[in-house]
C-alpha cells in the first residue's frame, strides 16, 4: 500500500515525538464538536448521494472504505476498525474519536460529520479534509463507511 504524503508526514511525526504511545481517550465522546452559532445549519446537510449513510449502497461503502484506509488517510489516527487506535492518532490529546462507539453514531447527524470532515475540530488533531483532501462526494462515501463501525 502507498502512503499519501500527509499520512507520511503524520508516522513521521509520531515516530520524532517519541514513537508510539497510547492516545489519551476523548473525555467526551458525545460533546457536540460544531460550534453551537452553527449547529443547525450542519445538521440540515445532507448527502446527494442517498438517503440516508446508514442506508447507503454496498458499493458506496466499499469506496468509503477505500478512502478512509487510502487518499483520506483516516486510519492513520481513527485506526483499521476505527477505535480511535491508529498509529498516528497515539500522540493526540484528546484521542481521535472512537467510531465503534453506537452512542456517538445514535447522537450525530451525518452533516455534523461532514461539517466536521469540512472544517476540522478546534483543539483536536481534527484537521479539515474537504476540499483539500477529500471531494465533498468522497467525504460523503467516507461517512457512510464510518457508520458501519457500529456494530449493534
Amino acid at each position: 500500500m502507498r502512503l499519501t504524503p500527509f499520512a507520511a508526514m503524520m508516522i513521521i511525526a509520531v515516530l520524532l515525538i517519541g514513537g508510539v504511545a497510547s492516545a489519551a481517550p476523548e473525555k467526551d465522546p458525545l460533546r457536540p464538536r460544531v460550534p453551537a452559532d452553527q449547529m443547525e445549519g450542519a445538521k440540515k446537510l445532507s448527502t446527494p448521494l442517498f438517503k440516508d449513510s446508514r442506508q447507503a449502497p454496498a458499493k458506496m461503502l466499499e469506496e468509503g472504505k477505500a478512502l478512509y484506509e487510502g487518499k483520506g488517510t483516516c486510519f492513520n489516527c481513527h485506526g483499521k476498525a476505527g477505535k480511535g487506535d491508529g498509529v498516528a492518532g497515539a500522540m493526540l490529546d484528546p484521542g481521535p474519536r472512537n467510531f465503534a462507539n453506537c452512542d456517538f453514531h445514535a447522537k450525530k447527524t451525518d452533516g455534523e460529520l461532514f461539517w466536521v470532515m469540512k472544517n476540522g475540530i478546534q483543539g483536536t488533531g481534527m484537521m479539515a479534509l474537504t476540499p483539500m483532501v477529500v471531494t465533498e462526494e468522497e467525504a460523503w462515501k467516507t461517512i457512510a463507511y464510518l457508520r458501519t463501525f457500529c456494530k449493534s
